[in-house]
């Protein structure tokens, strides 16, 4: 298609017509309001209502009917959704016609192929059947270390059918970081791949799995060439027959999915899922992703990040397609499978965008049939948002930003109002979010806290005290009022909406994925001449975080900058995940500390920026 020409401001202007056609105006009917900021409203003032009104519009079957849709008794930092319910959240992403498409995918070179509903339910059906014959039992936590494509998809909704629990790791992590996560979820099963190729290169999966020392492994293989481990079962021998297994009944509260997000300690977050956290998905990308039946929803992700759940779930419970490229999303062949999947919405990272802009990946192209993009996991950067637009004709982009411990998103954007690049208009319906200073004060500019309860919420951490993560000590807008800690900063803008201005906490979003300053400062330790390290995210002209590491040398210690960055780089690489890379080094005599010796990385964040802009 001929790219138009986006106003420099990066505007979208909805059309009463637009937004008659949205699933936000079925809300507005439904609550019996003329306008989104009346609808907002009701959704936090009416939560139970509107929670009510997502579990009708979305046909999510419970085979036991709840008595209500949240009991607080305990609470708001604890509340029971649907007590006296029971369900299987899985039997939700089947709603749509059987002989509808499922799955849209395409290996690197190859042509489009797709998978209906019904082939999809076959499939894990198949899967749950397997595990049952293998004698795991609901409850028990598998792990899945593959990349996104249609057997992913089948073990992860098979897990949830069997009433199993994922343990979602990415394809990217080294063998010290897959043993980490095993042994944080207790992980007594694990599916993964022999190998898998993307851009040319071999991935080898299960070498890695034998090195994590991970449990018995189901392996999916070329032509079952992997040399197995005892215990260890090909996937062709894994597979059970029965194409529709009776679905374990749970309880709403019951985990269905394991993950982790990085927080300001050595060891990931460990954050379990429950049967209701999908909901929250499927609402957020019902209402602000605007996905409707016969969609076809596209986000290069991976099962370890929530993003990848996070699509199963917004694509099938909303009776939609989902996209899935087995090649690197960087170049041309995406972005012409993004053409021939006729993708209707196409979810991206701001530092993917750069990479398509600089390259002019979408040239000559017809994305035509695309309505939205949405952006997630970085700050986006203006002018390569505007050049996304271009490319199918000025259509807008949802900014999205939340996290794994939500379930989806807190901040985000809606058709029914004008949409800016690089700006939310909007907190997620279902939501409420203050913004406070240092002092504890409502501010313009500050940082996040959200108002319990909503569906997604996490109400328990695996691995360390809940409460004294999100509750403790934080301050009250009213008497007797409760607010949860998220850690972003944001900023209100005066002509209306929000910024993301960054993580308060001394985590990082570098590429998309959530990464804590200490787990690459430890792996740092044991490179050759170096007494300690602060590793930063910082983004000088805006956009993606940059990784900057400030390093002590060790006492006598003379090194060359280029060979101190390359040791370092090579130690990231293969202890930790290949896809951070390092921006800058700068050596300095002494750390910043506070007075209980603790590194002051906001200091060093401000001086970096700082000397950026002094140089620029």
């Amino acid at each position: 298609m001929k790219a138009v020409e986006v106003k420099q401001c990066g505007i979208w202007e909805p059309t009463q017509e637009t937004i008659d056609a949205t699933n936000v105006a079925w809300l507005m009917q439904r609550a019996g309001v003329d306008n989104y900021e009346a609808l907002h409203d009701w959704s936090i003032q009416r939560r139970e209502l509107f929670w009510e009104s997502v579990v009708e519009r979305l046909a999510i079957p419970f085979q036991t009917p709840f008595d209500r849709i949240v009991d607080v008794s305990e609470g708001v930092a604890s509340p029971k959704w649907f007590p006296g319910g029971k369900l299987n959240i899985v039997e939700s992403c089947f709603n749509a016609a059987a002989d509808s498409t499922a799955i849209i995918y395409q290996h690197e070179g190859g042509e489009l192929e797709t998978l209906t509903v019904r082939e999809l339910r076959a499939f894990a059906s198949r899967v749950a059947d397997g595990l049952r014959r293998r004698g795991y039992k609901p409850g028990d936590a598998i792990a899945i270390l593959m990349p996104m494509t249609v057997e992913c998809v089948a073990i992860y909704l098979g897990i949830a059918w069997a009433g199993c629990v994922a343990v979602s790791i990415a394809d990217s992590f080294q063998p010290k970081e897959i043993a980490t996560r095993l042994k944080l979820s207790g992980a007594v099963g694990i599916f993964t791949q022999d190998v898998f190729r993307r851009g040319g290169k071999s991935h080898p999966l299960f070498a890695g799995v034998k090195q994590a020392d991970a449990p018995a492994a189901i392996v999916v293989s070329e032509g079952s060439t992997a040399e197995l481990r005892d215990g260890d079962c090909h996937w062709s021998d894994f597979l059970g027959d029965d194409e529709d297994a009776p679905v374990a009944v749970c309880e709403p509260s019951d985990p269905m999915n394991i993950l982790f997000s990085s927080g300001t300690t050595g060891d990931p977050k460990v954050i379990p899922w429950t049967h209701t956290t999908p909901i929250k998905c499927a609402a957020d990308s019902h209402f602000h992703q605007n996905i409707q039946p016969g969609d076809v929803a596209v986000w290069p992700t991976n099962i370890g990040w929530m993003m990848g759940p996070w699509l199963i779930f917004s694509a099938l419970m909303n009776r939609a397609s989902m996209g899935l490229y087995y090649g690197s999303p960087t170049g041309a062949e995406f972005c012409r499978f993004v053409q021939d999947a006729r993708t209707t919405m196409l979810g991206v990272i701001p530092s993917l965008v750069k990479t398509w802009r600089a390259v002019d990946a979408a040239q000559g192209l017809d994305w035509s049939s695309i309505e939205l993009f949405s952006t997630t996991g970085e700050c986006s950067a203006a002018d390569d948002m505007r050049w996304l637009m271009e490319q199918a004709g000025g259509r807008p982009v949802i900014e999205y930003c939340g996290g794994t411990e939500l379930g989806g998103g807190y901040i985000v954007s809606t058709l029914a109002l004008p949409c800016k690049v690089g700006e939310f208009n909007t907190p997620t319906l279902g939501t409420e979010m203050v913004i406070l200073d240092a002092e504890g004060q409502p501010a313009d500019s500050g940082e996040a806290f959200l108002v319990p309860p909503t569906i997604g919420m996490s109400t328990q951490l695996l691995n360390r005290d809940h409460h004294k993560s999100y509750y403790a000590a934080t301050p009250c807008r009213h008497e007797g009022d409760v607010l949860r800690r998220h850690g972003d900063q944001i900023q209100r803008i005066p002509a209306g909406g929000w910024r993301a201005m960054g993580r308060a906490d001394d985590t990082m979003n570098l590429g998309g994925i959530k990464v804590g300053s200490a787990e690459i400062e430890r792996v740092l330790q044991g490179v050759a001449g170096l007494s300690e390290t602060a590793a930063i995210g910082v983004a000088p002209d805006g956009g993606p975080s940059q990784l900057v590491i400030y390093v002590v040398l060790a006492k006598d210690v003379t090194v060359d900058k280029k060979e101190l960055m390359a040791a370092m780089q090579s130690a990231i690489r293969k202890e930790l995940n290949p896809l951070f890379k390092i921006h800058d080094i700068i050596p300095v005599d002494v750390m910043p500390r506070t007075a209980s010796n603790k590194v002051m990385r906001r200091v060093l964040r401000d001086q970096y920026l700082q000397h950026a802009k002094g140089c620029s």
